[in-house]
């Protein structure tokens, strides 16, 4: 069910503080963005990634994070930050709060109602070179490359597959579902 609350209660922002549950919550320019939690295949999908990622993240070496926050270039904009579900993140762009502006990469796992592509003008003021949105059933996956200040789409090839240029990598959904990964060093599937 979708809720609009338009003046948060002060107790409620602090008991979702207290106990941890206010780690996905997220600001747009002072508006609170309170999402549910992720479904145990969303989360299974996230956590595959990150393995699937490791390799490659490692050897650039990047960090990989799972549900932290993208706080806004801006310094005067205090009150905004986003929460991709996977980041790709180079040392010098995260501190102990979270990712400083930059990602290499962000990965959103779509759920019902979600607000990936609504994301797309922020992560592009943070300068995030690349998105993925990824469906957790079907597997499909949508590739954007950040072109000036906006985001264009991957048009996938005669064989399905879509180019993720950042890790020179192919996407590709196979029997299963499962996305397929591929790169020079190998393939893998979840």
């Amino acid at each position: 069910m979708r809720a609009v609350i338009l003046q948060m209660p002060e107790h409620w922002i602090a008991e979702r503080r207290m106990t941890g549950e206010d780690r996905r919550d997220e600001c747009w320019d002072g508006v609170l963005h309170v999402s549910p939690q992720p479904t145990t295949s969303h989360q299974g999908l996230g956590m595959a990634l990150l393995d699937a990622l490791k390799a490659l993240a490692d050897a650039r070496g990047w960090r990989r994070f799972y549900e932290i926050s993208v706080f806004d270039p801006d310094p005067a904009r205090r009150k905004n930050w986003r929460v991709p579900d996977v980041s790709l993140v180079a040392p010098e762009h995260f501190t102990e709060r979270g990712i400083e502006a930059r990602a290499e990469l962000v990965i959103e796992i779509l759920s019902p109602h979600d607000e990936s592509r609504d994301k797309f003008d922020y992560y592009a003021r943070c300068g995030i070179p690349e998105v993925w949105l990824v469906d957790p059933h079907t597997r499909v996956a949508e590739v954007y490359v950040l072109t000036g200040d906006h985001y264009t789409t991957v048009r996938p090839d005669a064989a399905g597959a879509l180019a993720a240029p950042l890790l020179g990598l192919a996407l590709s959904v196979v029997a299963g579902p499962k996305l397929r990964i591929t790169s020079p060093a190998g393939t893998v599937e979840i």
